[in-house]
């Protein structure tokens, strides 16, 4: 039993020290939007507010999501770096099952496990709310959420409801920062991928 408690005191360490959002327990489980449309999802979104990432490292983050062939969306995630150099990063998102496209996993490496991407709520024009969780032996959890927005701002009362809402869910914001969405213009100058038809 001891040794448990000092890997879990170990990997907790690990953990916070990489700006993790490290909890004990199990991940809540909130609900996702009903009738999702992942087509009207794609486009381009910018990172409003989120919770600890520790691979997200720059400023200005945004999103861009196409819709391929047999229903895969390419994802690019980019960022500015401190240096002034455009940090990108290419992956791919799967509907986990068709009677929730709400929840969608993602990959960026090969033969990596993917990861949850549940949108939790959107308007497609305006403000998406997405959370994603990961159990660990039973006995913790690590979670992301990211408020993001089709513009570099989002309305603050909007922000303030998206917040109420993981709180509601049980998901803890007292860690969420604001991200820096300002001097971005190296990431305005490329262009968002087209959405296949």
């Amino acid at each position: 039993m001891q040794v448990l408690q000092a890997l879990l005191l170990t990997l907790g360490s690990l953990l916070a020290v990489n700006g993790q959002s490290f909890h004990l327990g199990r991940c809540p489980k909130p609900p996702v939007q009903l009738t999702f449309d992942v087509a009207k999802y794609m486009g381009r979104w910018y990172e409003i507010e989120k919770l600890p990432a520790a691979f997200e490292l720059g400023k200005c983050n945004q999103a861009t999501y196409t819709l391929k062939p047999e229903g895969v969306v390419q994802v690019v995630n980019a960022e500015l770096l401190s240096d002034g150099i455009v940090n990108e990063i290419v992956g791919t998102a799967r509907v986990k099952d068709p009677s929730q496209p709400a929840i969608l996993e993602v990959s960026f490496f090969e033969g990596a496990p993917s990861a949850p991407y549940w949108v939790l709520s959107t308007d497609y024009e305006n403000y998406s709310l997405v959370y994603s969780c990961t159990n660990y032996l039973g006995f913790f959890y690590v979670d992301f959420a990211w408020i993001l927005s089709r513009s570099r701002t989002l309305a603050a009362t909007t922000v303030e409801q998206l917040r109420s809402t993981l709180t509601y869910n049980g998901i803890s914001v007292a860690r969420m920062t604001a991200t820096d969405q300002t001097g971005c213009a190296a990431l305005s100058r490329s262009p968002a991928p087209a959405v296949a038809a």
